[in-house]
């Protein structure tokens, strides 16, 4: 039987908290370390639950950047990237994507009416870059004025506000529950169509939207322009 929005909303947020907390939990120290500063050829051991406090100095801590996210059979994307509002969200995806982080992976969640979710190497929704951000949004103390409109880019993340890592989502529609609680940080500028095809042609597994592996929409490549 088909779920309502609603309900598919609400198993959506609680899986994603719940298959996060999962990766978290492996490997999680019992007293994590805090990085409070960082440079572009900072290395972070992904077995030791440090979290990034401040933006990368790589470039990307201001102003406005773009990227063009390719998904297989389905088209491209322009996205902007609001480094003003969310300095180290945007830097750390952006030293994701210069490193090629995103290529090949996919887009493992998907809720029509909703959003799409990837980035995620596990392709399951427990999985990361071995490195955990600070939440940008207003629940964890910071400011974070982007609403979660349709085609707003923002951080999937367990129930600890602190374990963003690349997992992030695109919203298909508005959905004002997200708005200062989940960090939102670009927005789809052209393509969104993109997101619309997958939303229609992609059915899922479940109620909380995970896409069996072999459907999942492929992220050929994700490139940085500016």
């Amino acid at each position: 039987m088909e779920q309502g929005p609603a309900i598919t909303r609400r198993a959506f947020l609680a899986a994603m908290a719940a298959t996060s907390t999962l990766a978290l939990a492996a490997c999680e120290p019992a007293v994590p370390d805090t990085i409070d500063s960082a440079s572009e050829d900072s290395t972070f051991d992904p077995s030791s639950g440090e979290v990034l406090s401040q933006a990368l100095d790589n470039g990307f801590s201001s102003g406005t950047h773009h990227v063009t996210i390719e998904v297989s059979g389905y088209g491209s994307m322009d996205v902007e990237l609001y480094a003003d509002s969310a300095p180290i969200t945007v830097s750390n995806f952006c030293d994701l994507v210069q490193r090629g982080f995103y290529d090949g992976l996919t887009f493992h969640r998907v809720v029509s009416g909703f959003m799409i979710q990837g980035g995620d190497p596990n392709g399951d929704g427990t999985g990361g870059s071995g490195r955990r951000i600070k939440g940008e949004f207003t629940a964890n103390g910071i400011a974070n004025s982007i609403l979660h409109k349709r085609g707003v880019v923002s951080m999937a993340r367990a129930t600890d506000y602190d374990s963003a890592s690349s997992q992030f989502f695109i919203m298909q529609q508005q959905d004002t529950d997200l708005d200062g609680t989940y960090a939102a940080f670009g927005r789809v500028t052209s393509g969104m169509e993109v997101v619309d095809s997958i939303c229609s042609k992609v059915k899922p597994q479940d109620s909380s939207g995970l896409v069996a592996k072999a459907d999942q929409p492929v992220i050929t490549k994700i490139a940085l322009l500016d």
